[in-house]
């Protein structure tokens, strides 16, 4: 199949290209540095012509709320456009699970706006939204750290290694379309504050972890079960320490 990754040279969309390309599919990597801006949707027609499936993985470049959701509506509009004049046969979307239980996370609330507009597209989809990548962890021990202390949620917390995420998303590109949300997640669930304290330990990070219940995630507050799967999930095979022990080496 040709297949279009769309934000392709980041962190996850590397990976995927790399996955499809070992798989003898032909891949076309679609970003700024490639010639092609879905945004302003400069060469998206010539990068789609031919294509049986688009995968997107962008992420917007800004945090800003406003700036966040023009960057998705932009993006995917012009997307759903090019992609019915190509006769795309298979939308993928990579978005976060927990989009719809967020309303005060402004990023959230933008993907959820990008899921509605695939879902009303009328081009054949499977929405893939995943958990926290393992990635993300020193970031968001970061954001609550003050004076060597990391101040972090009780909220339940399943994050997934970027190498077991591609996989999945490889598994639903090369799948029929389900006109669906399926979710993905890590191995293992617990308390963010946990998880990553033992994150933080595996690498040596010898900051004290302090479970609070107040604390949020990046200025949201947090239910028990805001960012994990609700129901029915594919699962990573990767275990916390075996991908820090990893990371740590490299």
């Amino acid at each position: 199949m040709k297949i279009v990754v769309v934000g392709g040279t980041g962190l996850i969309g590397s990976k995927v290209t790399s996955l499809l390309s070992a798989r003898a599919h032909e891949v076309v990597v679609a970003s700024p540095s490639t010639g092609v801006n879905s945004v302003t949707g400069e060469g998206l027609e010539a990068a789609l012509r031919g294509a049986h499936v688009v995968v997107d993985v962008t992420n917007a470049p800004s945090f800003d709320p406003s700036e966040v959701m023009k960057f998705f509506k932009a993006s995917t509009r012009n997307l759903m456009a090019a992609e019915k004049t190509a006769g795309v046969k298979h939308h993928v979307l990579l978005s976060i699970v927990g989009t719809d239980g967020l309303p005060g996370n402004g990023y959230f609330v933008a993907k959820a706006a990008q899921e509605a507009l695939i879902e009303e597209s009328g081009i054949p989809y499977t929405i893939v939204r995943a958990t926290q990548f393992m990635e993300f962890m020193g970031t968001i021990a970061d954001a609550g750290t003050s004076g060597g202390e990391a101040r972090l949620s009780i909220g339940h917390f399943q994050p997934i290694a970027a190498d077991d995420l591609a996989e999945l998303l490889v598994e639903a590109v090369t799948s029929p379309p389900v006109n669906a949300i399926v979710d993905v997640a890590g191995s293992e669930r617990g308390r963010m504050c946990d998880i990553i304290a033992r994150y933080l330990e595996a690498i040596g990070d010898p900051r004290k972890v302090i479970a609070d219940p107040a604390a949020g995630y990046f200025g949201s507050a947090l239910a028990q079960n805001s960012l994990v799967p609700l129901g029915k999930a594919r699962l990573g095979a990767t275990k916390l320490e075996d991908w820090a022990t990893k990371r740590k080496a490299a």
